[in-house]
């Protein structure tokens, strides 16, 4: 009996479209990311690329099939919310990416696309230090979030 639940679950799941996200595939066999030296983003991207895919990230720019260009990356933090003292009580953080994919030769597999992600914050008064560690781990999963949307415009990419 147990093997039948499991067997209609996973038929179940199987149904609905779900599936594992394995490896996705890049129509490049090596890319450059070029990014400023503090970028969390480039660290992030180079490390979803050689971890998930068959790509290889290469550090001379000369050599590499694709070079994916940050070329912007910002974040903003806009009330929502105010108290009777007018103080803030809501912030809408946004974490907003542009980004680039051409080769060294002067054809561009992808102009300047911009990628977002956003989320909101509540805060409380008394709880500053909370706040601030709540802001940069809800920057921390935008930056992930922006990551996987250039990783699926980068595997839509024909080379």
């Amino acid at each position: 009996i147990a093997r039948l639940g499991v067997l209609g679950l996973s038929g179940g799941l199987a149904a609905c479209g779900f599936r594992l996200r394995g490896t996705q595939q890049l129509p490049f066999a090596s890319v450059f990311v070029a990014a400023p030296a503090t970028s969390a983003l480039a660290v992030e991207l180079a490390r979803r690329i050689r971890s998930g895919t068959s790509t290889a990230v290469i550090d001379d720019r000369a050599l590499a099939q694709a070079v994916i260009e940050v070329v912007g990356e910002t974040r903003e933090r806009d009330v929502l919310s105010v108290n009777a003292q007018g103080r803030a009580r809501e912030y809408r953080l946004l974490l907003r990416v542009v980004f680039r994919v051409y080769d060294g030769k002067g054809r561009e597999y992808l102009g300047r696309t911009p990628v977002s992600a956003t989320r909101d914050l509540a805060v409380r008064e008394e709880q500053l230090l909370a706040r601030e560690y709540e802001e940069e781990q809800l920057y921390q999963d935008m930056l992930l979030d922006v990551t996987q949307q250039i990783m699926r415009r980068l595997s839509a990419l024909k080379a």
